[in-house]
């Protein structure tokens, strides 16, 4: 399966490399855009949401698990992270011309509220993409990109500012918030259209949802660097109480979240069963450890955080063991296939041998039907609110209310972890999680709020780290929201020095075929070197 998937991305790769080649071959190939429906193309815009599988095994674990410390990376092997790169630079300038040729067709579609629901949806799924890249690499070409098969001289876009790219998207999130029409009716085209929604099917509601949170992501992210226009859009989002992914509403758990659920839509996640099993590196840290216990007993009678079972499991024995996260002259090297397909079965789930430290679950990581893609879950939105009340960003401060979106944010978090843990069964064997695994009926969001809740904080800044601790953990299978919280704040869990790592080089392709238009941009940053902080990073912390 690995090499069909080399193969297929070596073809790929001759004819649309990049932001340069966009689908070029399109002028002569009948089987191109002209002959995918709007939906069909929008189904594969929302699947390559999934990252690929270079992404996963070269920056997800290599890099972004070792430099958020969400996890310990036992060895430091596989350091070609240029395929990873590579896979991320060309996932989105491929999908990003067939956006460009959705927007096209939409501009000539009759103004019905049929299509401006359609047009909305697209906007948001684009915005979600292009943020993620951006929050890669920094500056991007974006305005002038995706353009190339339809407009040969357009094969090589300039690259655009970071921070114009934020604020562009941002507008672009608030117009489609605006504009979603969630009572229209549902006639044509829209009803054809939705059918390929893989994201929400069809659910307005919730892709207006999604905006608006992404709205308080984003505008939270840039709150050092524009905090006149960042307090504007919060202040919008947050008083005027625009729909948002809720994780309580009030008491009552909704739970919401933006997610892929791969079995459901037909497009099983392979690619991270494959990353863990052929890497073998990742083990749970000594640093996520100790925000889930108060000791080191290794029969796990220290644990306060029930999500500990959901993202970990223990050694051979089935002891807690974490690797040091800042390993130490002699430190026993990690060993055993705790990632191993032999697991998938009744009878071998429980074959560790010479696993000596705490490996992820292997449910999250071989269970590619039930385990989503998370893009955004309600517990961030609270994390997001809390913080802004705190600080009084965009609202006035007011430390009671930042105290129950955190305490709402903890209780959503918890209960939504749990609540998957129920969903999850190994694709082989159909073996549950819940079958094979025990969490003590003790520990539930209450545990969690005995040692995070806010009036154990003694300061106002003790508060706010509790607040991103908490959205860090959250973040566990978002390493890369996790490693933009870490990078904005300085203030995630961390054992050793602060994160001096901001962003990943450009890919070698661009120093290929953009080359004046890359270096003009690396000039601009200052650098093309993981040390070189983006614009929203403060400079000074």
């Amino acid at each position: 399966m690995k090499d069909s998937y080399f193969l297929i991305l070596a073809s790929l790769t001759l004819i649309m490399f990049s932001c340069r080649k966009d689908f070029e071959e399109i002028d002569t190939n009948p089987q191109g855009f002209t002959t995918a429906s709007d939906g069909a193309l929008f189904n594969g815009i929302v699947q390559s949401l999934m990252p690929t599988w270079n992404e996963q095994f070269y920056i997800y674990i290599v890099i972004l698990y070792a430099q958020t410390q969400q996890a310990a990376l036992t060895s430091a092997a596989w350091g070609n992270y240029t395929l990873g790169t590579e896979d991320i630079w060309q996932n989105y300038y491929t999908t990003l011309a067939a956006i460009r040729e959705l927007e096209k067709r939409f501009s000539s579609y009759p103004a019905t509220a049929a299509t401006q629901n359609m047009k909305a949806m697209l906007s948001i799924v684009k915005a979600y993409k292009t943020f993620k890249l951006t929050d890669l690499f920094g500056d991007i070409p974006y305005s002038e990109a995706g353009y190339g098969y339809e407009d040969l001289s357009r094969l090589y876009p300039a690259y655009d500012p970071q921070r114009d790219i934020y604020l562009w998207l941002l507008d672009d999130l608030a117009t489609a918030s605006f504009e979603i029409n969630d009572t229209a009716a549902r006639i044509e085209p829209f009803t054809t259209f939705a059918a390929y929604d893989k994201l929400f099917n069809g659910n307005l509601s919730l892709w207006r949802k999604f905006a608006n949170s992404l709205r308080l992501r984003h505008a939270m992210r840039m709150s050092e660097k524009e905090p006149q226009a960042a307090a504007e859009i919060l202040k919008d989002v947050i008083e005027n109480n625009l729909p948002v992914l809720y994780g309580y509403d009030f008491i009552t758990p909704l739970l919401e979240s933006a997610c892929i659920w791969p079995g459901a839509n037909g497009f099983p996640n392979e690619s991270v069963p494959w990353s863990f099993r052929e890497h073998n590196g990742l083990r749970m840290g000594t640093n996520i450890w100790h925000q889930f216990s108060t000791g080191d007993n290794p029969d796990g009678a220290n644990i306060f955080d029930p999500r500990v079972y959901i993202f970990f499991e223990g050694d051979q024995n089935d002891k807690w063991k974490p690797y040091p996260q800042l390993p130490f002259p002699g430190t026993p090297a990690s060993g055993g296939i705790p990632y191993g397909s032999h697991r998938d079965d009744i009878g071998n789930y429980h074959i560790k041998n010479n696993v000596n430290y705490s490996p992820f679950n292997f449910f999250i990581v071989a269970d590619e039907n039930n385990m989503p893609i998370i893009l955004m879950t309600g517990a961030e939105v609270h994390f997001l609110k809390a913080e802004a009340y705190l600080r009084g960003i965009g609202v006035a401060a007011d430390p009671m209310t930042a105290d129950i979106e955190y305490m709402n944010g903890i209780n959503a978090s918890v209960e939504w972890w749990m609540n998957l843990s129920d969903k999850l069964r190994l694709p082989l064997s159909g073996v549950t999680f819940d079958s094979k695994i025990s969490i003590p009926q003790h520990l539930s969001s209450a545990s969690v709020l005995t040692h995070f809740g806010s009036w154990n904080a003694t300061s106002e800044q003790q508060k706010l780290q509790f607040i991103y601790t908490q959205r860090w953990l959250d973040a566990f299978r978002q390493p890369g929201e996790a490693y933009a919280v870490a990078r904005r704040t300085g203030m995630t869990p961390r054992e050793g020095n602060k994160i001096s790592h901001f962003r990943l080089p450009y890919p070698p392709s661009e120093a290929q075929y953009n080359t004046a238009n890359m270096n003009a941009a690396i000039a601009v940053q200052g650098g093309d070197n993981p040390e070189v902080k983006l614009w929203w990073v403060p400079q000074v912390r």
